[in-house]
């Protein structure tokens, strides 16, 4: 069984920073792609900001140059630190990882999510 735990959600004003952390636990081979997705009341869940293996990330326009992805493969995290917040970023945040379990086999999981509100 694999588990995505999400951690570092709060309320934070407009121009503030958040950091969230995501730990994969369980039953894992290794961890290829993981990324950071939100969801606003009323909205489609959205990519925040995905990365490789090998650490190469993207990002969604809304947040280039104010979110930065990172991983540490060791400790199977994954990390988003969020600066500059707008209102706008206000959503639940979900971990999302593609794991393989046992070669050849990969899934995808995804955490419980971690709201985030930025006041205004």
């Amino acid at each position: 069984q694999v588990q995505l735990v999400e951690s570092g959600g709060g309320l934070v004003q407009a121009g503030g920073s958040l950091r969230l952390s995501c730990v994969v636990s369980g039953s894992i081979f290794s961890i290829n792609a993981m990324g950071w997705y939100r969801q606003a009341p009323g909205k489609e869940r959205e990519l925040v900001a995905g990365i490789t293996r090998g650490g190469t990330t993207n990002y969604a326009d809304s947040v280039k140059g104010r979110f930065t992805s990172s991983r540490d493969n060791a400790k199977n995290t994954l990390y988003l630190q969020m600066n500059s917040l707008k209102p706008e970023d206000t959503a639940v945040y979900y971990c999302n990882a593609e794991v393989v379990v046992v070669i050849p086999l990969v899934s995808n999981y995804w955490g419980q999510g971690t709201q985030v509100t930025v006041s205004s």
